[in-house]
């Protein structure tokens, strides 16, 4: 059973399974590969990975808007590619494949097949773009001054997005993102949930908490409307809730500096 063997005591160390979910998720050469089901009980490394990322695109955001002056849209047409292409464009595939499997129409068993079809149609396309568009706009609105805490924040909330789409998900039979959605429920959730906004607000102030609440939410949000429809979540829930968290945490910034007065 995959539950047990997840449950099991695992001889991958936790550090070596901070070492995979770089490789995994970035194209940082460390080149450590570990099997997936070996890295999900470290499952709770996951925001401190959507930091390390956030660092790398925060420095190269606040680079260019801070330090060379570049107009506001370069800078956010920059640091949205570098993001992208710093992650390996890892969650873009999963984002589009769910965009094309909400355009379907049929039962859920016939959408899912859509999802795991190697071709993109206008579904795909039209999600990339929505949320594409919403995070490059949102990264043009902060001031400069504040694009690499504001990136640290968003990557930081899109784990603990992804985490939470798989608290209430249901997994499919197949697939590498089942191995995460049967690991992640909601206490685990919550156990990671809290210590991950005391240490960002002791960071960057209460704008972090209310992000990563909010990225956090708009995982669970998706994951409820997909399960109403597809009943089974894939891989590519977790890589769209990725992208969709990130994009409603910088909005959910841009609202919180226009009530302050700070924009």
């Amino acid at each position: 059973m995959v539950k047990e063997s997840l449950d099991s005591e695992s001889n991958i160390t936790w550090y070596r399974s901070i070492l995979g979910y770089i490789t995994f998720f970035t194209i940082v050469p460390i080149k450590i590969h570990i099997l997936i089901e070996d890295m999900v009980p470290y499952a709770w490394a996951l925001p401190f990975i959507g930091a390390f990322i956030g660092v790398f695109t925060g420095a190269f955001g606040y680079f260019l808007g801070d330090l060379l002056l570049l107009p506001p849209l370069v800078v956010a047409g920059l640091t949205y590619a570098f993001s992208l292409w710093f992650q390996g464009f890892h969650h873009l595939d999963g984002l589009m494949d769910l965009g094309d499997g909400l355009m379907a129409h049929g039962p859920p068993e016939r959408k899912i097949e859509i999802i795991r079809d190697i071709n993109i149609g206008t579904g795909g396309i039209s999600l990339f773009f929505i949320v594409g568009i919403i995070t490059f706009a949102a990264i043009a609105s902060l001031p400069a001054g504040l694009i690499g805490v504001s990136l640290i924040i968003s990557e930081i909330s899109s784990k603990m997005g992804l985490m939470g789409a798989c608290s209430i998900s249901t997994p499919i039979e197949t697939g590498t993102g089942r191995y995460f959605i049967e690991k992640i429920n909601i206490k685990y959730l919550t156990l990671t949930l809290i210590p991950i906004t005391i240490l960002t607000y002791i960071l960057f102030n209460i704008m972090s908490i209310i992000g990563i609440i909010v990225g956090t939410l708009s995982g669970i949000l998706l994951a409820i409307f997909i399960k109403k429809d597809m009943k089974y979540a894939t891989g590519d829930l977790l890589g769209a809730s990725n992208e969709i968290a990130k994009a409603t945490t910088l909005i959910t910034i841009i609202i919180y500096l226009k009530m302050t007065n700070i924009i």
